[in-house]
Order: structure tokens, then sequence, then C-alpha cells
């Protein structure tokens, strides 16, 4: 009796989640894909811009406006470091 109990509340939980992070994921990518690019678009190399700005947009849900500077606009943004210690995101 119990099996069947637990089987069903994991598949519920599994088909809740994967709706969830499904909608989410294509929404983060066109905002990130499309704030990224246009932050990018001065930068001397672009694919690593676009890169590091992708990572960055993902974790902070956020991109600074115009293509340098601005940080202050997303603080998640601005503070997270590579292993070095310096800005990660440009």
């Amino acid at each position: 009796m119990k099996t069947p109990l637990v089987a069903c509340l994991v598949m519920v939980c599994i088909l809740f989640n994967n709706t969830f992070v499904s909608a989410d994921s294509y929404g983060d990518a066109n905002y990130c894909s499309n704030n990224c690019k246009a932050r990018c678009a001065r930068a001397g190399v672009a694919d690593r811009c676009l890169k590091y700005c992708g990572i960055c947009c993902v974790k902070c849900k956020c991109v600074p406006e115009g293509t340098y500077g601005n940080k202050h606009q997303c603080p998640c943004y601005r503070d997270l470091l590579n292993s070095k210690g310096k800005p990660k995101c440009p």
C-alpha cells in the first residue's frame, strides 16, 4: 500500500518540478541572450564577453544597461569574482 503512494508522490514531484524549471530556463535564455548581446556589442573579444555575461546573467537574473559600467544596477552581477579575485562579469 505504501509503495504505490510513494511512487505516485515522486512522479507528481518530478512533473511539477520539470514544468517550472523548463519555463524559467526558456525565459532566462532569451532575456540573457538579448541583454548580453547588447552588453557585449562593443567588446574587443565578443565571444568571451558573451560567455561570461551569459554565466553571470543566469546566476544573477539581470544584466546592467549599456556596454560598460552601470554595475550598480545589478549588485549580484557586480560582486561575482573569478578564481583570481577579479570581476567575473563584463
